[in-house]
C-alpha cells in the first residue's frame, strides 16, 4: 500500500512506540573493554592520543576492572606492554608475563569478570612486528609457534578466551591443537580473521608501543580494498576451529560485517578500533558533536551491520546509560 493509506511516520510518533519497533537493540551484554597493562606498581601512564585511556600496572588494572565491573562492563580484552623485548616475542609466553600476571590477578581478584588476551607478537618484538623476522619478512610458520606457545601459557594462568590477531596463515588451527594436546579443549578461539592494514590503527601503536620498526603490515594483514578475500579468511579460520570470527576495523568495515553475518552461522565481533575512537573524542573536545549520542550511534550501526559482540574502547563511556 502507499501514500496515504501507509504513512511509516506513524510508527515514530512517541519515544514509547519508537522503542517497541526498534530493530536494533544496544546491550551492555554486546560490549568488550580494552584495557592494557604494564609492568610496575601504581603506574599509570595516560595514552595522549586515547582521551580516557591509560597503561595501567597490574595492581591498578585490577582496581579499573572492579570499577568496570561494577558498571556493569562484564568482558574486558588485555593487551600488554613489557619490560623487556626479544627478536621472536617469546617475553610474551612467560610464566611471569605481564599478561599472565594481569590474568592470575583478576582471576583471583573478579573471578566473574570475563577476560580475554590478545594473541600476537608485535607489542613483545623489539622490531615490532607480529611474529619473527626471516630475510626481511614475518616468517609464516616460524610465528605459529610462538603463538601457540604464548596461548597455552595463558590458558595455563586461567584466562578465559585468546584472540589471535596476526593474520598468520593456520594460526587458528595450531593454537586449537596445541590448546587441546595441553586439555584446554573448551577454551575458545575468537580469531581476527578479516583485519585489515588499516590506518585507523594510529593512536594503538603509542598504547601498546607496537610501531613497527621498518617496513609496514600489508604483506599479512588484508588489503583494505578487498572484500571476498575477507570471506576466504573467515572460512578458513572457522574451518580451523574459531569460535568467534572479527572484523577489524568497525566503522569502514561494516559491509564486510554484513556479508560475514549473511554468509556464516558463527558469533561475530568487531572493533572499533583507536583511530575510529580517538577521532570521537577531538571532535567532542571542540564542540562539534554530541559525544554520547554520536558514540550510541556508532555502536549501534556496528550491531545492525551484523556484529554480535563490539570491541570498543567507548564501552566505558556508554555501558551505564545500558
Amino acid at each position: 500500500m502507499s501514500f496515504p493509506i501507509t504513512r511509516l511516520r506513524r510508527l515514530r510518533h512517541t519515544p514509547v512506540l519508537r522503542n517497541l519497533v526498534r530493530e536494533t537493540i544496544l546491550t551492555r551484554d554486546d560490549l568488550v573493554m580494552p584495557l592494557f597493562v604494564c609492568p610496575g606498581t601504581g603506574v599509570n601512564n595516560p595514552i595522549s592520543s586515547m582521551p580516557g585511556n591509560s597503561q595501567l600496572s597490574v595492581d591498578l588494572l585490577v582496581e579499573e576492572c572492579r570499577r568496570l565491573y561494577g558498571i556493569g562492563v562484564q568482558a574486558v580484552l588485555l593487551f600488554g606492554i613489557p619490560e623487556h623485548k626479544d627478536e621472536h616475542g617469546l617475553v610474551a609466553c612467560e610464566h611471569n608475563g605481564i599478561v599472565q600476571q594481569a590474568t592470575r590477578a583478576l582471576k583471583k581478584a573478579l573471578p566473574d569478570l570475563y577476560v580475554i588476551a590478545d594473541i600476537c607478537n608485535c607489542e613483545y618484538t623489539t622490531h615490532g612486528h607480529c611474529g619473527t623476522i626471516v630475510d626481511g619478512d614475518v616468517d609464516n610458520d616460524l610465528t605459529l609457534l610462538t603463538l601457540a606457545k604464548q596461548s597455552v601459557s595463558l590458558a595455563q594462568e586461567g584466562i578465559d578466551m585468546v584472540a589471535p590477531s596476526d593474520m598468520m596463515d593456520g594460526r587458528v588451527g595450531a593454537i586449537r591443537h596445541a590448546l587441546d594436546d595441553y586439555g584446554f579443549y573448551n577454551l575458545p578461539i575468537m580469531a581476527y580473521s578479516a583485519k585489515y592494514a588499516s590506518g585507523f590503527y594510529g593512536p594503538f601503536r603509542e598504547a601498546a608501543e607496537s610501531a613497527p620498526k621498518f617496513g609496514n603490515r600489508a604483506t599479512y594483514q588484508m588489503d583494505p580494498a578487498n572484500s571476498n578475500e575477507a570471506l576466504r579468511e573467515v572460512a578458513l579460520d572457522i574451518e580451523e576451529g574459531a569460535d568467534i570470527v572479527m572484523v577489524k576495523p568497525a566503522l569502514s568495515y561494516l559491509d564486510i560485517i554484513q556479508r560475514v553475518k549473511t554468509n556464516f552461522n558463527i558469533p561475530i565481533a568487531a572493533y572499533n578500533v583507536s583511530g575510529e575512537y580517538s577521532m570521537v573524542k577531538a571532535a567532542a573536545a571542540n564542540g562539534w558533536i554530541d559525544e554520547k549520542r554520536l558514540v550510541r550511534e556508532i555502536l549501534t550501526s556496528i550491531k545492525r551491520a551484523g556484529s554480535d559482540i563490539i570491541l570498543s574502547y567507548h564501552t566505558q563511556d556508554i555501558v551505564k546509560e545500558l
